[in-house]
């Protein structure tokens, strides 16, 4: 498992612990930080990480049909009452971008994955 996916377990079921207190804005400022931080010790982001780094904004963007320069975090809390709410809301939206593609198969994501950077590079 990446070390992404691992931290944002254990502040699931631990939020005071790692952030202070069950909060999407918390949380995505952390998020930063941790990556940072990876990026400057030379740690290396999986194919999984690096997933959620360049697709998870635009998948959300696209959730909510929103354009906008904010964080993934500020469109979460657009129809949230409260932090915790948003919070939640992260969780639940992770569980579903991450579950996305996977009705496909393997082999259909693979050549989906080629043909994208066939046309990329043509």
């Amino acid at each position: 498992m990446s070390k992404l996916f691992e931290i944002l377990q254990k502040i699931q079921t631990k939020p005071g612990m790692y952030i202070g207190r069950a909060s999407v804005s918390d949380l995505f400022h952390f998020l930063v930080g941790f990556k940072t931080a990876l990026r400057e010790l030379g740690v290396e982001a999986t194919k999984e990480e690096m997933d959620f780094y360049r697709e998870f904004q635009p998948w959300i963007q696209k959730k909510y049909h929103v354009s906008t320069s904010n964080s993934w975090a500020k469109i979460i809390m657009l129809p949230c009452g409260s932090e915790q709410e948003g919070f939640n809301a992260f969780y639940r939206l992770l569980d579903e971008f991450k579950m996305r593609n996977k009705s496909l198969g393997g082999d259909e994501l693979d050549k989906i994955a080629t043909d994208e950077n066939t046309q990329i590079v043509a």
